[in-house]
């Protein structure tokens, strides 16, 4: 080809490959200019998509987090900056930080959630910065884009429907519930807990109670542990001790997921408490019915035995086995029939049947008794059990029954006697009503028995009696001994009054046992009268006892001057010598005689002095063997001229006795002149004195004739006739000596073989017959 046309063909080649560059590139401007529009659109869908995106995460107070494979963060926590700086406080690496916090609670569930992919749900607990509270947040864990996803919000902020809303309440509710609630990690350490859980162990915060690792209770941790380790619910009971109380608590631990357990401790001392008081009340009960006499028997609602008491088993003879199997009702009556137990009737069955249908009453039935063939007699008392069944009580009444038969009888015969008596007497109840009143009554008030059963009460009766004793006052006494409760009111009283014809009525009152009051009226007319007649009479007595002393005084001074002058002339005439020896014995007769009467007159005179209560002792410090020394002698020589001997015998170390020495003297004397009148020729006086433990004991005895038996009672009697020395004070007067000085005499003898007087004297002598003594220290008397 010739080179013109290769370089047409070459232009026209090159013409047509621009004209085919131009068309390509005008369709790829075409479609790239396409394109662009494309992707300027889908970029503004992405940047409105993204913008949406970013305003959600805005929009909602929640944070998320994915997380790698190896479970770190796998970019920046998404979400609002407020919340992010909540959770890391300005870290310098937020999810490092937002990780860390929540390890502690919910490592498990995050490890789970990166190395299995298991989703999980739970709260966490936000300590504010600078605050001690906390504020839940709820944490979900889930899987999406092969990557890990946390996300968090605030457990206020979040709205979820059914389940989730109960459970998510629950959690907001927590808080403010009174029930300590708290939640354990994973790990079993505390993760939440709310007010009162914090009250309740002590603790100001919740990172308090983390920190000093406290916990509600021991067994609670262990309920908790086991919850967490099964994966089930788990409840138990606690008793705690805190404040000064012990209370009682319902545990529950709920297993919550990713190994965290919610525990609620719900406080049952109250229930618990009843439940115990109803325990010890059922058991007090039983026993307080254990312990009464009446035999008790409970049947339940089956018929079935449920409680005896010992008294049912004894009353029975029944065997504990056999009723501890608890028998039907119509099994134990079957029981006792057979041991004859009950009452013998022709037709059992349907006594049996009549039995067993008082299950049905809503009533008590009236009381029953039964006559069993051993003799006894039982009252049976049935009524309903409030827990159903029946309540059987059954009492031995046999001893009551012979009882009030004994009663019966023996009211008969009260009534019997009251009707025998002279006084009238009435009955009244504590109501006042008239129960029992004698024939004496009706004739004292002359009223018959007709208008007494008609009056009835005290008032009435006593407007019948006020016709014969007018004396309001009385009757208002007597009232307030009738009616009265009161114990002070219920004394015994009496008095007397005069009644309108005349007569001296005497009253009186007794309170009676049962509450009654016995009322007795008496016509003491007569007795008053004598009486009256007695004090005159004693009047009269007395004048004449103050006459015999005024004339015993006046006759022994009459007698004494006389006596003086005789004796004083029968001893100057003893003592001429030119008077004969007839004549001088004479007069030593007269003045022997004149001597005794002179004695006698003393004697007579001390007698009326005791009598009147006049005589004094001069008590002091008296030695026995000085005493019967100067005794012996005064009496010795008459003893020796007639033949007989005097022996005196007292130990040397007989302690001095507080008495009268004149007076003991005196009685003394008077023994041994008795003495040496009885004895005879050969015979003995023994003057004799013996210390016992309070007393010391002085005995006069002598071998004379003796005291006749029927004698001995009245030989201290005063001028009755004796043989042994004629009428006369003198032994009368011994004794009363002795008794004066609060001891006392005795005679001992044996007819013809002597006789022993012994005198009883205290080592001090009554002062009742003394002068008053001053008394010191130790004893000492002055």
């Amino acid at each position: 080809m010739a080179q013109v046309d290769i370089a047409y063909a070459a232009t026209a080649g090159a013409a047509g490959l621009a004209l085919a560059v131009s068309a390509w590139a005008w369709r790829l401007r075409v479609r790239l200019e396409t394109r662009t529009r494309e992707a300027v659109t889908a970029r503004a869908a992405l940047e409105v998509a993204a913008s949406r995106a970013s305003g959600l995460i805005q929009a909602f107070d929640d944070i998320s987090l994915a997380l790698d494979a190896d479970g770190r963060a796998a970019g920046e926590i998404l979400g609002p900056a407020e919340l992010v700086s909540r959770w890391t406080h300005g870290a310098e690496t937020p999810a490092a930080a937002l990780l860390e916090r929540l390890r502690p609670g919910h490592g498990a569930a995050i490890d789970a959630l990166v190395d299995q992919g298991h989703a999980f749900e739970g709260l966490a607990l936000l300590d504010e910065a600078g605050r001690d509270a906390a504020s839940p947040w709820r944490v979900e864990g889930r899987v999406a884009g092969g990557l890990a996803w946390l996300r968090l919000a605030p457990a206020s902020s979040v709205t979820l429907t059914g389940a989730e809303a109960i459970e998510s309440g629950l959690a907001l509710l927590a808080d403010a519930s009174p029930t300590p609630t708290w939640v354990a990690d994973g790990a079993g350490l505390l993760a939440w807990a709310n007010t009162a859980f914090l009250d309740e162990v002590g603790a100001e915060t919740l990172e308090a109670a983390r920190a000093a690792k406290m916990s509600f209770d021991r067994g609670a941790d262990a309920l908790v542990a086991e919850a967490r380790r099964l994966g089930v619910r788990q409840e138990g009971f606690r008793w705690t001790t805190g404040g000064e109380r012990r209370r009682a608590w319902r545990i529950i631990a709920e297993p919550a997921g990713g190994g965290a357990v919610t525990a609620f401790a719900i406080e049952v001392t109250e229930a618990e408490e009843t439940r115990d008081t109803l325990r010890r009340h059922v058991e007090a009960h039983d026993e307080t019915l254990n312990h009464l006499a009446d035999a008790v028997a409970i049947f339940g609602p089956a018929k079935r035995l449920a409680f005896h008491n010992t008294a049912f088993r004894t009353l029975f003879d029944l065997d504990t086995a056999w009723l501890d199997e608890r028998p039907t009702h119509a099994e134990l009556l079957d029981h006792l029939r057979q041991r004859r137990r009950l009452p013998e009737v022709v037709d059992y069955a349907g006594w049996k049947a009549h039995e067993l249908d008082f299950y049905g009453a809503s009533e008590a039935a009236p009381d029953d008794s039964w006559s069993l063939p051993d003799g006894r007699t039982l009252r049976v008392v049935r009524q309903p059990h409030p827990l159903g069944g029946i309540l059987l009580i059954f009492s031995d009444i046999t001893d009551e029954l012979q009882l009030r038969s004994r009663f019966n009888a023996q009211l008969q015969v009260q009534r019997a006697t009251l009707d025998k008596l002279n006084d009238a007497v009435a009955v009244f109840g504590s109501d006042g009503r008239v129960r029992l009143h004698n024939e004496a009554f009706e004739r004292f008030w002359n009223l018959s028995g007709d208008q007494i059963a008609a009056a009835g009460d005290f008032d009435a009766l006593a407007e019948l009696c006020k016709a014969a004793l007018p004396d309001p006052a009385l009757w208002l006494g007597l009232k307030a001994r009738v009616a009265d409760p009161d114990p002070e009111s219920r004394i015994a009283i009496s008095g007397e009054g005069r009644a309108a014809d005349g007569r001296v009525a005497a009253w009186q009152t007794r309170p009676l046992p049962d509450g009654a009051t016995l009322v007795a009226f008496s016509d003491v007319t007569a007795r008053r009268e004598l009486e009256q007649a007695l004090v005159q009479r004693e009047q009269a007595l007395a004048e004449s006892q103050a006459l015999k002393r005024e004339f015993v005084g006046s006759v022994s001074y009459e007698l004494r001057t006389p006596l003086t002058t005789i004796v004083g002339y029968s001893e100057l005439l003893e003592a001429t010598g030119e008077l004969p020896d007839r004549m001088r014995q004479h007069a030593g007769a007269i003045r022997i005689a004149a001597s005794q009467l002179a004695r006698s007159i003393d004697d007579v005179l001390d007698m009326a002095q005791i009598d009147a209560g006049e005589m004094e002792l001069s008590l002091g410090d008296v030695r026995i063997r000085d005493l019967f020394d100067e005794a012996a002698d005064k009496i010795r020589a008459k003893v020796e001229g007639r033949g007989a001997t005097l022996t005196v015998t007292c130990a040397p170390d007989l302690r001095p006795i507080r008495a009268d020495a004149r007076r003991i003297g005196q009685a003394l004397d008077h023994l041994l002149e008795n003495a040496a009148r009885a004895v005879s020729e050969g015979g003995a006086v023994t003057l004799t004195a013996e210390a016992g433990p309070a007393e010391v004991r002085l005995t006069v005895a002598d071998t004379g004739r003796g005291i006749p038996y029927h004698l001995q009672a009245h030989v201290f009697d005063r001028f009755v006739r004796r043989e042994r020395g004629g009428p006369g004070v003198g032994l009368a007067l011994v004794k009363a000596l002795i008794e004066l000085h609060g001891g006392w005499a005795e005679v001992e003898s044996e007819p013809g073989k002597g006789a022993a007087f012994i005198l009883h004297l205290p080592l001090g002598a009554a002062l009742t017959a003394a002068a008053p003594e001053l008394q010191l220290e130790d004893g000492v008397t002055l």
